[in-house]
């Protein structure tokens, strides 16, 4: 795991909050915010409600995306959200293995 991206409603409060702990974002959109430290990821999403996320998704880095929201299919999760770009070719994607939400993120 190496992102983790926190649903929020009110993304300048989070950010303000987030910032105190991780600097200053690497990314700054009105649709997400990026903070990178330490090799770890920290994303604020403020559509993240509207996409199906109940709290905060933690997600595995993955060379092939489909192959492997695939597996989990075929293992019994469920789709959350679909594989979908998210800017400059990167893929991400959740599913959900009972009460759990799995992300997977291909750079």
């Amino acid at each position: 795991m190496k992102t983790i991206i926190f649903p929020v409603t009110d993304l300048a409060a989070a950010k303000a909050v987030f910032g105190a702990l991780l600097g200053e974002p690497v990314m700054d959109e009105p649709y997400y915010v990026q903070f990178a430290r330490d090799g770890q990821e920290v994303g604020l999403d403020p559509n993240g409600h509207a996409k199906g996320m109940t709290g905060p998704v933690a997600y595995w880095h993955v060379e092939d995306i489909k192959a492997v929201v695939g597996e989990l299919i075929a293992a019994g999760a469920e789709e959350v959200q679909g594989i979908s770009d998210v800017g400059g070719g990167r893929l991400i994607a959740s599913v959900r293995a009972g009460d759990a939400v799995i992300g997977v993120l291909q750079p």
